[in-house]
């Protein structure tokens, strides 16, 4: 183990059952599915790897639908996360023990006494692809200690192969049908145990806000459209995450396919002797994310458990009722560019791109390519200011005029501090150390933000979870200057600004977020 995965590897250790009646009670929470221990560190209490379901998706339940707790009354050590979700490597998370047996959520609360606490529920991101609550990021300690009015509870759920994978359209995959939907059905299954259990930890069940960044942030715009879902949480906050990360059945066949042929399987009886390590090593050669780059595992459009069009969803009033705090950075894609490098990078891009182009019409064809045209500087500076805008920054701004035109409400924001780091500017994820207060991960920043910025940021995503509202007033303000964030309008098209020297609202207009002619048509295309 070299020096970075030592810094990154959490403490390891399986949490068992109690039975000699020999713990801290001040540390014990009662649930349904048992009483759960946790720890403290200074006034800070953790309950890490609690089951969210009745039993894992291991075995005959791989690609099944995720089952509900039962009563249990039990005791049971919360000292360590759960494993980690199969996946390719590459994310820190996976540094971390994996297993298909992966199902856990974790908690965070000051050991003061208040009740009602406005809870918050983070998604993680990775593409869907990887990902896990063991990331060393999502340790939540600093944010509740200090912002200790509020809970938060970060969640486990299936990635990639078996978390999204199509198996329906196979001979034997009639029984399959949620297998492509899986990860945003464990997603739901955990709110729903946070539902049922948050008040026993002090928490509010009925203020809980669900938060997330990429795919955590697609997930918690997706959620709002699963029936039924919406009485387990009350506001979004997405940081660049969208309706658009979603694909059809016909793509998410094309996927399956390819692994089916690489493993010679027919059925899913076949896939089901698989080992998920050989699993995971095949899809690693095929879509690896950290690999390939392969950004093609997303949840379905199946018209069954999402809509088969979520903009309209979105249009028709779907999400009216869920007050949304969203926005993106301005400069996403340059963190992937940053990561793989402008050789990989190109190749990548102009690959994609040739793909995307054949969606399109002739004139829409001629509006991209007027676009890139435009852009000046190193070959990738095309592609990477063009999937900016088809990936992230189109879709955010039509997630407000959508949202807003509907009746329903968005706090938009754009974000433009820039890392030290060459390429990466203000790219993808480089505002994770500023929301989870954590400065010693620079892998993105290459170097420590301003503090009171930092701590800005922090409360006001904290000050939405509590009142539905972001801004500050002049005393709740770090900085001691009032932030006055106005919703998204459709006449003026405003936005919160998120510069490092200078938190302001702007005009969309004054900004150029998105070329309304040129590129904010690519989000009828969805994502791959």
């Amino acid at each position: 183990m070299n020096e970075t995965e030592e810094k990154l590897m959490p403490r390891y250790g399986e949490n068992r059952r109690i039975a000699d009646g020999r713990y801290d009670k001040s540390l014990a929470v009662e649930c349904v599915n048992g009483t759960f221990v946790g720890q403290k560190v200074e006034n800070i209490i953790s309950h890490k790897g609690i089951p969210f379901v009745g039993r894992q998706p291991i075995g005959e339940l791989r690609w099944k639908a995720p089952v509900d707790v039962t009563p249990d009354n039990g005791v049971y050590e919360a000292y360590y996360y759960g494993k980690t979700p199969v996946q390719a490597p590459g994310d820190p998370s996976a540094l971390y023990p994996m297993g298909e047996d992966c199902l856990y959520l974790n908690v965070w609360r000051s050991d003061d006494a208040a009740t009602k606490k406005p809870v918050i529920v983070w998604i993680y991101g990775g593409a869907f692809e990887v990902g896990g609550t063991t990331d060393p990021q999502y340790d939540c300690f600093n944010i509740v200690k200090e912002n200790p009015e509020v809970i938060v509870v970060t969640i486990n759920y299936r990635v990639s192969f078996l978390g999204f994978l199509h198996l329906a359209h196979l001979a034997d995959g009639r029984d399959y049908q949620d297998a492509a939907n899986l990860g945003l059905m464990d997603q739901v299954m955990a709110l729903k145990w946070v539902h049922e259990n948050i008040a026993a930890f002090g928490g509010d069940p009925g203020n809980v806000t669900i938060w997330g960044e990429s795919a955590g942030g697609a997930s918690c715009t997706l959620l709002p459209l699963v029936k039924g879902s919406q009485k387990y949480f009350h506001r979004v906050i997405t940081q660049s995450g969208s309706p658009s990360q979603t694909r059809t059945a016909e793509q998410a066949m094309v996927c399956t396919d390819k692994l089916m042929e690489a493993l010679g399987c027919k059925s899913v009886a076949d896939l089901l002797a698989v080992s998920a390590e050989k699993l995971a090593e095949v899809w690693t050669d095929l879509y690896g994310f950290f690999q390939k780059l392969g950004i093609r595992t997303f949840p379905e459009r199946d018209g069954r458990y999402l809509p088969s069009d979520t903009w309209q969803a979105y249009a028709d009033g779907a999400a009216r009722e869920i007050v949304f705090l969203q926005g993106c950075n301005k400069d996403e894609m340059n963190t992937f560019l940053g990561v793989v490098g402008p050789d990989v990078w190109n190749a990548w891009a102009e690959s994609r791109l040739q793909e995307k182009l054949t969606q399109l019409t002739d004139r829409e064809k001629q509006l991209v390519e007027s676009y890139c045209a435009d852009i000046e500087g190193p070959r990738y500076e095309a592609t990477v200011r063009l999937f900016s805008q088809i990936m992230f920054i189109a879709p955010q701004i039509r997630l407000s005029e959508e949202q807003t035109r509907a009746g329903g409400k968005s706090y938009t924001y754009y974000y433009t501090v820039e890392s030290a780091l060459p390429l990466i500017k203000s790219g993808h994820a480089s505002e994770l150390s500023v929301v989870f207060g954590h400065p010693e991960l620079d892998d993105f920043t290459g170097r420590a933000y301003d503090a009171t910025f930092c701590k800005t940021m922090r409360r006001m995503w904290v000050q939405f979870a509590k009142t539905g509202n972001p801004s500050l007033t002049a005393e709740q303000s770090p900085d001691g200057k009032a932030k006055q964030w106005p919703l998204y309008d459709l006449k003026d098209k405003q936005v919160m600004v998120l510069d490092e020297n200078d938190i302001h609202a702007a005009k969309e207009a004054a900004l150029k977020i998105v070329d309304w002619e040129r590129s904010y048509f690519l989000t009828n295309y969805y994502m791959p």
